[in-house]
């Protein structure tokens, strides 16, 4: 079936009947007067000589989470459909989330009703189909996703910002446009009695959409999209937001997991560490075995005391805030998706860390949480547990000011202190403007340091070019992170794939790694390494390390700022850890015995360094005709007899799930090496069947890997190909 002849396919159609419905609503008292008023309005609405029609969705384009490609006048027919126009970063589109997942809850395909998403992209790198898959698992959306990379439909519709809603009558008819976040009771509200109205003329269908959720497919992973990550510089633990599990960990310095709370689910919890839930925390800061979370979609910060293993809320009420103002002790103190903290000075005559800094994304503020009584610039004495904004108007700006509440931030995400002089200020990633900004630590003043352009109201100044101030183009970065060894601020250039370096005497910005690849490759330095959305960023091992969230490789990268060398940080638990994420099944399987006839390879001797990471790259190949059997656990894991240390801190086992797609084993030479000489043993696993799964069978293989331990560092070791035909 074609689309129907429309009056028009712009939203402005619309404007006025649905303008006459809203005027009307606000006089309307009772939910039986809202509910009339909204039935005669698609009484009017539909019987209009000629429907207001949405364009077909245009051929081609790239659908997640569904069997196949979705047409409006074919798959559509006979629901009630809500067209979700979006972009992944934007924070007003990130909040309206709830309000979908509320009504997914509510109604279903059966009933009549489905959500499309409709991704149009602000940023180049939002267009990228795996960064949409990525944004689709760390939001947990179920629906079906288009990704409208060229925004075709955005613009036939005359769609003006993100979010933006429309609401689809069953034959593909316009019934009503929701401009922003904060609609909820009007979006249940329409689609509801739309529901109810085409059910009356008998016009709705209860057919089923193919759903096939694109998170379904993935392997379990000790990490999934880590936010933030910080040191204890006390005891040099880390401490990671694994933001994709709801939880943060507590890990030593080789990855060992010290404590795990939260996870692996989404919730809002209190108490013990075993009872304790958060919703994809990001920023985290540590100091005196305390620990305070940015728990984002919560809307709440957390205090993790890992003494009294307990968690409590001292900011946030748990639903989102609008106030721009704040001044209410913390507890009652509504905010908005605070998505970065760290540990401040006031103005006291006793110098000691008594504030908690807060990039507020949702308000595009900055905000202060008085841990102890103390003084802010330009205000008076405050109360301990004090809540209250600091810097930014509230307004989505690129707009710097000497007066700190006129200043205008866009989406805030990374924090970074420079008390020192003569920085004395907060760095602040301000991802929306892609620019990274100053905030005076004394006076509030609010000034630029590099990216972004003149113009405040022009967000769309970004790019990838190494400069000096304004004439430096960033794209969408998250962290920041200050190295008061070198006088030198570390960016994470998030949408650009790569970590940047400024130096704030000169305005300087350059590409110190990654190639601008969205890719996960350990290269032989900082340049031909590679990141995948980066969102944080700590400097750790007194100046030599900087830790990288490599957010979409689900990875903590280890930069070593003085060998110019990338590894990965093996996350695994202890025998005494809680760990509550998805990986632990697979790390609590009995994995099983190398069968006799399984062939032994020698591989040739390899010299490494401690510190540096050896890997190994399955090469596999199957006899003809078969296939790997499906739900069987194919795997590989490492041993090292008589030389167990040369595994402690590595990540053991791992699933093979595809011949065409085989894993990269990794392996980090531990820094204190008991011996010169070892033998790495790689046991592999396979569970095939043929074709038609008449006999299936398992077959192994055992790799030996002589290792030679050598003070003498290389620049690169070539990965180690592990090749066998059963």
């Amino acid at each position: 079936m074609a689309a129907p002849g429309a009056r028009s396919c712009s939203l402005s159609g619309l404007l006025p009947a649905q303008t006459s419905l809203e005027y009307a609503l606000l006089d309307a008292v009772t939910q039986e007067e809202k509910d009339s008023l909204v039935y005669q309005y698609l009484q009017k609405v539909d019987g209009w000589e000629q429907d207001l029609s949405v364009p077909e969705f245009p051929e081609g384009l790239e659908w997640l989470n569904t069997e196949e490609s979705i047409s409006v006048y074919k798959d559509l027919c006979g629901k009630v459909v809500v067209l979700d126009f979006f972009t992944y970063c934007c924070i007003n589109c990130i909040h309206l989330l709830p309000d979908l997942h509320a009504l997914e809850h509510t109604y279903s395909d059966k009933d009549g009703l489905l959500i499309v998403g409709v991704h149009s992209a602000k940023f180049p790198n939002e267009k990228v189909l795996d960064n949409v898959k990525s944004a689709i698992l760390r939001y947990n959306i179920t629906h079906p996703v288009v990704n409208d990379a060229d925004a075709s439909l955005w613009q036939e519709l005359e769609v003006s910002c993100w979010p933006t809603l429309i609401i689809l009558g069953p034959r593909g008819n316009m019934l009503f446009s929701l401009i922003g976040e904060g609609h909820r009771e009007k979006l249940l509200l329409y689609t509801s009695i739309a529901l109810k109205y085409y059910k009356d003329r008998g016009q709705i269908r209860d057919n089923k959409i193919g759903i096939k959720l694109y998170k379904d497919s993935l392997p379990p992973s000790p990490l999934l999209f880590p936010g933030k990550v910080t040191v204890d510089h006390v005891s040099n633990r880390l401490v990671i937001a694994d933001t994709g599990h709801h939880r943060i960990l507590v890990v030593w310095r080789n990855g060992q997991i010290q404590y795990s709370i939260g996870g692996p689910n989404p919730g809002r919890k209190d108490g013990m560490f075993s009872e304790s839930t958060f919703n994809s925390p990001q920023g985290v800061a540590i100091m005196d075995n305390i620990i305070y979370v940015a728990d984002t979609e919560n809307h709440l910060i957390r205090k993790i005391d890992l003494e009294a293993e307990t968690v409590s809320t001292v900011a946030g009420i748990g639903i989102q805030g609008t106030d721009k103002e704040g001044g209410a002790k913390g507890e009652e103190q509504p905010i908005s998706s605070p998505w970065d903290v760290v540990f401040g000075r006031s103005g006291s005559e006793v110098q000691r860390d008594d504030i908690l800094w807060i990039a507020m994304a949702g308000t595009h503020q900055i905000w202060a949480f008085l841990l102890d009584c103390g003084r802010l610039p330009k205000k008076n004495e405050l109360k301990k547990g004090t809540c209250l904004r600091f810097a930014g108007s509230g307004n989505e700006e690129n707009r710097n000011n000497s007066y700190p509440h006129k200043a205008g931030f866009a989406q805030p995400s990374g924090l970074s202190l420079a008390s020192e002089d003569p920085w004395s200020c907060l760095f602040v990633a301000d991802s929306e403007s892609s620019t990274v900004r100053t905030v005076s630590l004394k006076d509030g003043a609010v000034k630029h340091l590099v990216g972004g352009e003149r113009d405040p109201m022009n967000l769309f100044a970004f790019g990838d070019v190494d400069g000096v101030g304004i004439n430096a183009k960033l794209q969408h970065p998250l962290g920041v992170t200050w190295d008061k060894k070198r006088n030198l601020l570390y960016v994470a250039d998030s949408y650009n794939h790569k970590i940047k370096v400024v130096d704030p005497k000169t305005k300087n910005c350059t590409t110190l790694a990654g190639t601008g690849d969205a890719s996960n490759v350990i290269g032989s330095s900082f340049t031909n390494s590679t990141f995948n959305e980066p969102g944080g960023l700590c400097i750790g091992g007194n100046g030599q390390l900087l830790y990288v969230a490599d957010t979409n490789n689900h990875q903590i990268k280890v930069m070593d700022l003085e060998t110019k060398t990338v590894s990965v940080l093996p996350v695994f638990r202890s025998e005494s850890a809680t760990v509550d994420g998805p990986f632990l099944a697979e790390k609590q399987k009995t994995l099983p015995r190398l069968p006799k006839s399984a062939p032994g390879i020698r591989l040739s001797p390899v010299a490494a360094s401690p510190g540096q990471t050896l890997q190994f790259k399955l090469r596999l190949d199957l006899p003809s005709g078969t296939k790997l059997t499906e739900g069987a656990p194919s795997c590989w894991f490492l041993s090292a007899e008589g030389n167990e240390w040369l595994l402690q801190g590595q990540i053991p086992s791992g699933e093979i799930e595809s011949i065409s797609s085989q894993p990269t084993i990794s392996l980090q030479i531990p820094g204190d090496c008991l011996s010169l000489e070892a033998v790495l043993s790689i046991s592999v696993f396979l569970y095939y069947c043929s074709a038609d799964s008449s006999a299936c069978m398992m077959k192994g293989v055992l790799f030996s890997q002589p290792l030679q331990i050598t003070d003498t560092q290389q620049d690169y070791i070539p990965p180690v190909e592990l090749k066998y035909i059963f």
